[in-house]
């Protein structure tokens, strides 16, 4: 049996990675991980839990507001972006920190440096050029945003990891995409006073989605005084002295101060070594796995945004886990990457899981679709004209709910739990037996009893 230096190597220290490190040298096996950046991953680092810190910031203005109408009055208000970058700055340390802490307390063995990939058992330390063996290797190396480089100017740019930086707050934005993180920044920058434009080439913003939500959020957003440019592109920035030149395809001209792009993410796989090692990847330049994460390479797995299977934090967790139980406890456990509740930290809010309506359509032959437009109680009173959407999407030959979406306040709380009975398989009826919890928005998933409409063979009836 060949000698080696450590049971478990593991490049990259973000969130599936820590997790597969940790547990690995809880089992009682010899770990090492590298990360050349921050252990935390771009979650914690730059990702979902700063974001998230945001958009709490950002919807005060809108509380300030609707206190009037519940008989508050709120003084003058200001707000300081230098505070909220060092509050966010400070709690993602002490979360860094417990990230580590966990791996020292796992007797895990921390390298603060890029690694690379020698040959499929051999790693390369950079910051020392120490090399290692390891039994067993797992790239976790997530992914970055993508600079889209062919456009000119780009260099002007930020993207969203620039923006938990920004020395001051812009007095105009214009974000070029249309997904999660395009969404979610537009509605933060807004909310902090912002003069906020969205571009986006498509249709719609937030193609994977139910178009009920997809059209209400449009609205909201724009009805919030975001302005919104669909089937449109950015041709060209420039730099000017009052600040940023933009050009789109539809020949319009703005000016701003900032412009972030949020064109999609690339798998970091560059530089890895991973040609040396055998490792194979593909046309998008991610590393291609199969069902049990393994690559091509049957001692190196890859977890998380490397191979660009779903690029949600959870998932990578998820997919430790199941490493975990594949190769240290003789127990074969594959990914399951079916019925994952998501959320869109939009303002309104998104939760949904499960097929959309229109991938439920193209799957099976008739639907009941239950639909619920509403305003909220605590608008009554704001005065806010802001609606919620609830839907249920519901197989019609054998009742389960197999797909659920929700527009509103609190809509990523009411996703979490609603993936439990979906995931379970609970059908209608199920929804139909269980007691409303009153007054609360929620009540309306259990108390839709006739649908709103049926689709059969694709078709609306």
């Amino acid at each position: 049996m060949p000698s080696f230096d450590f049971d478990l190597f593991v490049i990259g220290g973000g969130s599936g990675g820590v997790r597969g490190a940790r547990v690995a040298a809880s089992l009682g096996k010899k770990v090492g991980i590298a990360e050349e950046y921050r252990y935390g991953g771009t979650c914690v680092i730059r990702g979902c839990v700063p974001k998230k810190l945001f958009v709490y910031a950002s919807q005060y203005s809108e509380h300030f507001e609707d206190a009037a109408g519940f008989g508050w009055t709120v003084g003058e208000s200001s707000f300081d972006w230098k505070k909220l970058i060092e509050a966010k700055d400070k709690e993602i340390a002490r979360l860094e920190g417990l990230y580590r802490k966990g791996l020292d307390n796992a007797k895990a063995d921390i390298f603060d440096t890029r690694a690379e990939l020698v040959d499929a058992h051999t790693v390369r330390l950079l910051k020392t050029g120490q090399t290692v063996t390891a039994e067993t290797i797992v790239i976790a190396t997530g992914g970055r945003p993508n600079l889209h480089t062919a456009l000119p100017g780009h260099e002007f740019c930020i993207s969203s990891n620039e923006a938990f930086h920004l020395a001051e707050l812009p007095k105009s934005i214009l974000i070029a995409g249309g997904g999660y993180i395009a969404v979610e920044f537009a509605n933060i920058f807004h909310g902090l006073g912002v003069e906020t434009t969205l571009i986006y080439r498509g249709a719609e913003i937030l193609s994977r989605f139910d178009q009920d939500l997809r059209k209400g959020l449009h609205e909201a957003m724009e009805e919030k005084g975001i302005r919104i440019l669909c089937h449109d592109i950015i041709t060209s920035v420039e730099k000017t002295e009052n600040g940023l030149s933009v050009r789109t395809k539809n020949d319009k001209a703005l000016t701003v101060d900032t412009v972030m792009l949020a064109l999609g993410r690339t798998p970091n796989t560059a530089n890895l070594g991973l040609e040396a090692a055998g490792v194979a990847i593909n046309e998008q330049g991610a590393i291609v796995v199969d069902a049990y994460s393994r690559t091509s390479v049957p001692n190196i797995y890859a977890l998380g945004d490397v191979t660009d299977r779903v690029q949600l934090t959870p998932v990578a967790i998820h997919e430790a886990m199941c490493f975990i139980e594949t190769v240290y406890k003789n127990n074969p456990t594959r990914p399951d990457h079916e019925l994952i509740p998501t959320a869109v930290f939009s303002q309104p809010e998104i939760g949904t899981v499960g097929l959309t309506e229109e991938d439920a359509a193209k799957r099976y032959p008739e639907l009941e679709v239950y639909r619920a437009q509403f305003r909220p109680m605590k608008a009554t009173l704001s005065g806010r004209s802001e609606k919620m959407i609830m839907k249920l999407i519901v197989n019609a030959a054998d009742r389960k709910v197999i797909g659920a979406h929700i527009l509103g306040h609190d809509a990523g709380e009411m996703a979490q739990l609603l993936g439990i009975p979906i995931k379970a398989g609970c059908t209608k009826d199920d929804f139909d037996h269980t007691m409303a919890v009153h007054p609360t928005a929620s009540e309306e998933l259990v108390t839709m009893y006739s649908p709103s409409y049926r689709i059969r063979n694709g078709e609306r009836v």
